[in-house]
């Protein structure tokens, strides 16, 4: 890469890659979660990120670009973590693991295409710029609900059991 708009075709490849590979993760992560309304965040991102996909396909257009991915290493290792938690946890533990991950994932998507859009804003790609605006609120958006089931539900229902396993050793 040479120039930003260099720069700007390979992140997008990287995050369009990304966005295909959490679609097959996400199913997983759906089966995996305890709480209903875990399973229910989960299967609507997937609905969502299938949407962010072919919103991704216009911003290439957009651009003059072709729409393709590039191996993004990042998410392969943050889809290899969830599959670690899958295997290794269990419960609310599962739970509260499963929203870590997913929200380490979000996180990532919301530096990904705040970048983007600025390039994209920088390079004179004003409709490019506003459709990943609309895919980075979408990404906010997503994370805001993982905090709010953490806080709400999952991390309240893990502190339950540990002070019920606290009382029944005592």
């Amino acid at each position: 890469m040479k120039t930003l708009a260099d720069a700007f075709e390979h992140t997008l490849q990287d995050v369009y890659y990304a966005e295909q590979a959490i679609v097959k993760a996400l199913p997983k992560m759906a089966k995996a979660a305890d709480a209903a309304d875990l399973k229910t965040a989960f299967e609507d991102h997937l609905a969502e990120t299938k949407e962010q996909i072919a919103i991704l396909r216009k911003v290439f257009r957009s651009a003059g670009l072709e729409a393709k991915g590039e191996k993004c290493d990042a998410i392969e290792g943050l889809i290899k973590e969830g599959e670690g938690v899958i295997e290794e946890a269990e419960g609310v533990a599962l739970d509260a693991a499963l929203i870590g991950v997913g929200q380490a994932v979000e996180h990532y998507e919301i530096a990904r295409y705040g970048t983007l859009k600025e390039w994209a804003r920088v390079l004179g790609h004003d409709e490019a710029a506003a459709m990943l605006g609309e895919i980075l609120d979408m990404e906010k958006a997503a994370n805001n609900k993982l905090t709010g089931l953490a806080v709400q539900e999952i991390n309240k229902a893990s502190a339950a059991k540990i002070v019920g396993s606290k009382v029944a050793r005592a």
